[in-house]
This record gives C-alpha cells, structure tokens and sequence, in this order.
C-alpha cells in the first residue's frame, strides 16, 4: 500500500470514528456534518425504510427519523465488533441494542459499507436482519 493509500485509509477510518462518537451522544450528537451534500444511504429489503435515499436532508430527516420512530433513543446502545478499511472504503460491524415502544427490545448485528471522500461519508450500504427489524421496529 502507498503512502497516499494509507494516509486516505487512515483519513476515511477517523471520519468514521468521529462520526461514531458523534452518534454515541444520542440525539445531542451532532451528525450532519459528516455527510456529504449528495450522499446516499442504502438498505436492501422490504422495510418501510429500504430503498436509496439521496441526499444528506433526506437520510437525516427522512431515513433516520423513520428508523428511530419507535426507539427509546435513551436506551440505545452502539458496539462496533470491527472495522477495516482501505482506501476511501470503510467496513463498520457493530451492534445496536434498545429499548423499543411495546416492550420489544431491538437487538441487532449490523454491517456498513461506508464511502468517505475529501472528509464526508458519500455512501453507506447497511446490512442488517430485516425480519428482525420488522418484528421490532415496523410491526402493525
């Protein structure tokens, strides 16, 4: 690996460990700063939040809202088990724990494709158990 190519490495890894830190303060953390204008945000499946979402107004005020509508917000607890990178891509696993309206608990293993260019995440692709989020976070 380069210089250049691990200097942008370890560039893209601290993005996402501010950004990580900004998120652990709840909803205090201030995380619009950490995306780029025209990001997008994508997540695979039938949920009501899966899909594309283009643009840093729609993944924060669109996306996350809707993701978090019945999340105890106070409970909620991120663990990043991994991280890897090279280059502009990081690789997060974490896992997200909470308390959900209804007595459900959301307990979830979750992995994240995060693309960082010029200090903004500019793509994230998540994976994650949909049926469980279903159960969780969407059930009628």
């Amino acid at each position: 690996m380069s210089l250049t190519q691990q200097t942008v490495t370890e560039a893209s890894k601290a993005v996402i460990r501010e950004y990580l830190a900004a998120i652990s303060l709840g909803p205090a953390g201030r995380i619009e700063p950490f995306f780029a204008e025209d990001a997008t945000w994508t997540l695979h499946g039938e949920l009501p939040i899966s899909g594309v979402w283009r643009g840093r107004r729609a993944i924060l005020e669109e996306f996350m809202p809707t993701a978090f509508a019945r999340v105890d917000v106070a409970s909620l607890k991120l663990e990043v088990v991994d991280m890897i990178a090279e280059g502009e891509r990081v690789v997060l696993e974490w896992t997200s724990q909470a308390d959900v309206q209804g007595g459900l608990r959301y307990d979830q293993h979750c992995l994240g494709v995060f693309t960082v260019r010029d200090g903004r995440i500019v793509s994230v692709r998540e994976y994650f158990d949909t049926e469980h989020a279903r159960h969780t976070l969407f059930a009628a």
